[in-house]
């Protein structure tokens, strides 16, 4: 499975129900499962986003059904970056030459 850092910026609404994502933490990690993929990390932090996830999916497809799905729910916007591990670059890197 290809992985994918998500940044994480709460919307307006996800301001005003901030007590309540713990909650959506928990539905999120569902979502995830329902398109065949994994959180294996996730974060709050300080800066310019104000939570990051960590995940692992079959598909860029699966990754779009899972962000649009909690996208929808209003409470966030969400960045989503392919990460590539070491090993993957290297095998891209050497294919340039």
């Amino acid at each position: 499975m290809a992985s994918y850092i998500a940044l994480i910026k709460w919307t307006d609404e996800g301001r005003k129900t901030v007590t309540d994502s713990l909650n959506r933490v928990e539905r999120v990690r569902d979502v995830w499962k329902k398109f065949g993929a994994e959180m294996k990390a996730f974060y709050y932090v300080f800066g310019r986003y104000d939570m990051v996830a960590i995940v692992e999916a079959p598909s860029d497809a699966a990754v779009a059904k899972a962000v649009l799905s909690v996208e929808r729910w209003g409470a966030s916007r969400i960045e989503t970056l392919k990460a590539f591990t070491e090993a993957e670059a290297a095998e891209i890197i050497k294919g340039l030459q």
